[in-house]
């Protein structure tokens, strides 16, 4: 408990308002942890099976879009961003703004999005409001069409945002950076990706997040299942048919198992 909480709660008993509300706090209280203990696990993400080696194809595999082939490169750049999302958009962004202009951005995927590129499974949106969430709205002149906004609305802002600043020509796309080491002699940091390229920048923004990284619940024999399963951020509309909006008539003789009861689970379902 901080510091804060049990000085408002001393107060509240010292002053006597807790005895006289219209409704039992101490007991509401304890509802609401009993309820939130039974949600806890004490093996946090070790409940869960990282998707790489046997699991990687959850993870690696692009249902969107092909992995394009390319030669790797060799160059020098004052800035470079790593990741797509929103936070690698506004950050280039108000660098532009700022007057710097030599600028690459890296992203694992093959556009921006970040998230929001991999997470287009049926009914996929926003559980905070367009107004709050969507960065740059009014740099782009954009109004939300919905108070809370779905996938594709998403993903089409971040598309928006890009072109809005010039992104795509400083942009390298299906590309992931597996290391970063600091030259002192040069003052630079030499960036390694898995095309085999060799990157120099002098700063480096990390814009990743998690929210692009799936897990998979750590069910006994979930390796010995061979009917088709997917991650529902990698959703494969190749095999489910449809769109965001449904229409999965690829399903129609199929029995579905849909794992989690969260937010996702419940959009989908």
């Amino acid at each position: 408990m901080s510091s804060d909480v049990a000085s408002i709660r001393n107060r509240d008993t010292a002053s006597g308002l807790i005895d006289n509300l219209e409704f039992d706090l101490r007991s509401l209280r304890a509802k609401y942890r009993e309820e939130r203990d039974k949600r806890i696990r004490s093996d946090g993400d070790g409940q869960f099976i990282q998707t790489s080696g046997a699991y990687a194809h959850f993870k690696d595999a692009d249902p969107y879009s092909p992995r394009v082939p390319r030669a790797a490169v060799s160059l020098d750049t004052e800035i470079m961003i790593i990741g797509g999302g929103f936070a690698g958009l506004t950050a280039a962004g108000r660098l532009i703004e700022a007057g710097f202009e030599d600028i690459l951005l890296m992203e694992t995927a093959a556009d921006f999005g970040g998230t929001w590129y991999w997470n287009r499974y049926p009914g996929a949106q926003c559980d905070i409001e367009s107004y709050c969430y969507l960065p740059m709205l009014e740099e782009t002149g954009y109004i939300p069409a919905e108070k809370y906004s779905f996938a594709p609305e998403i993903y089409e802002h971040a598309q928006r945002v890009a072109r809005h600043y010039k992104l795509y020509e400083k942009a390298v796309f299906q590309t992931a950076v597996t290391a970063m080491d600091w030259d002192d002699n040069q003052g630079v940091w030499i960036v390694s990706t898995d095309r085999g390229d060799a990157i120099r920048a002098r700063y480096i923004v990390c814009g990743s997040g998690p929210g692009t990284i799936p897990k998979l619940p750590g069910i006994a024999g979930i390796e010995e299942f061979h009917g088709h399963s997917f991650h529902t951020s990698r959703w494969d509309f190749e095999y489910t048919g449809g769109d965001h909006s449904g229409n999965l008539t690829g399903l129609a003789d199929k029995r579905v198992a849909v794992i989690g009861t969260g937010a996702s689970a419940i959009q989908v379902i």
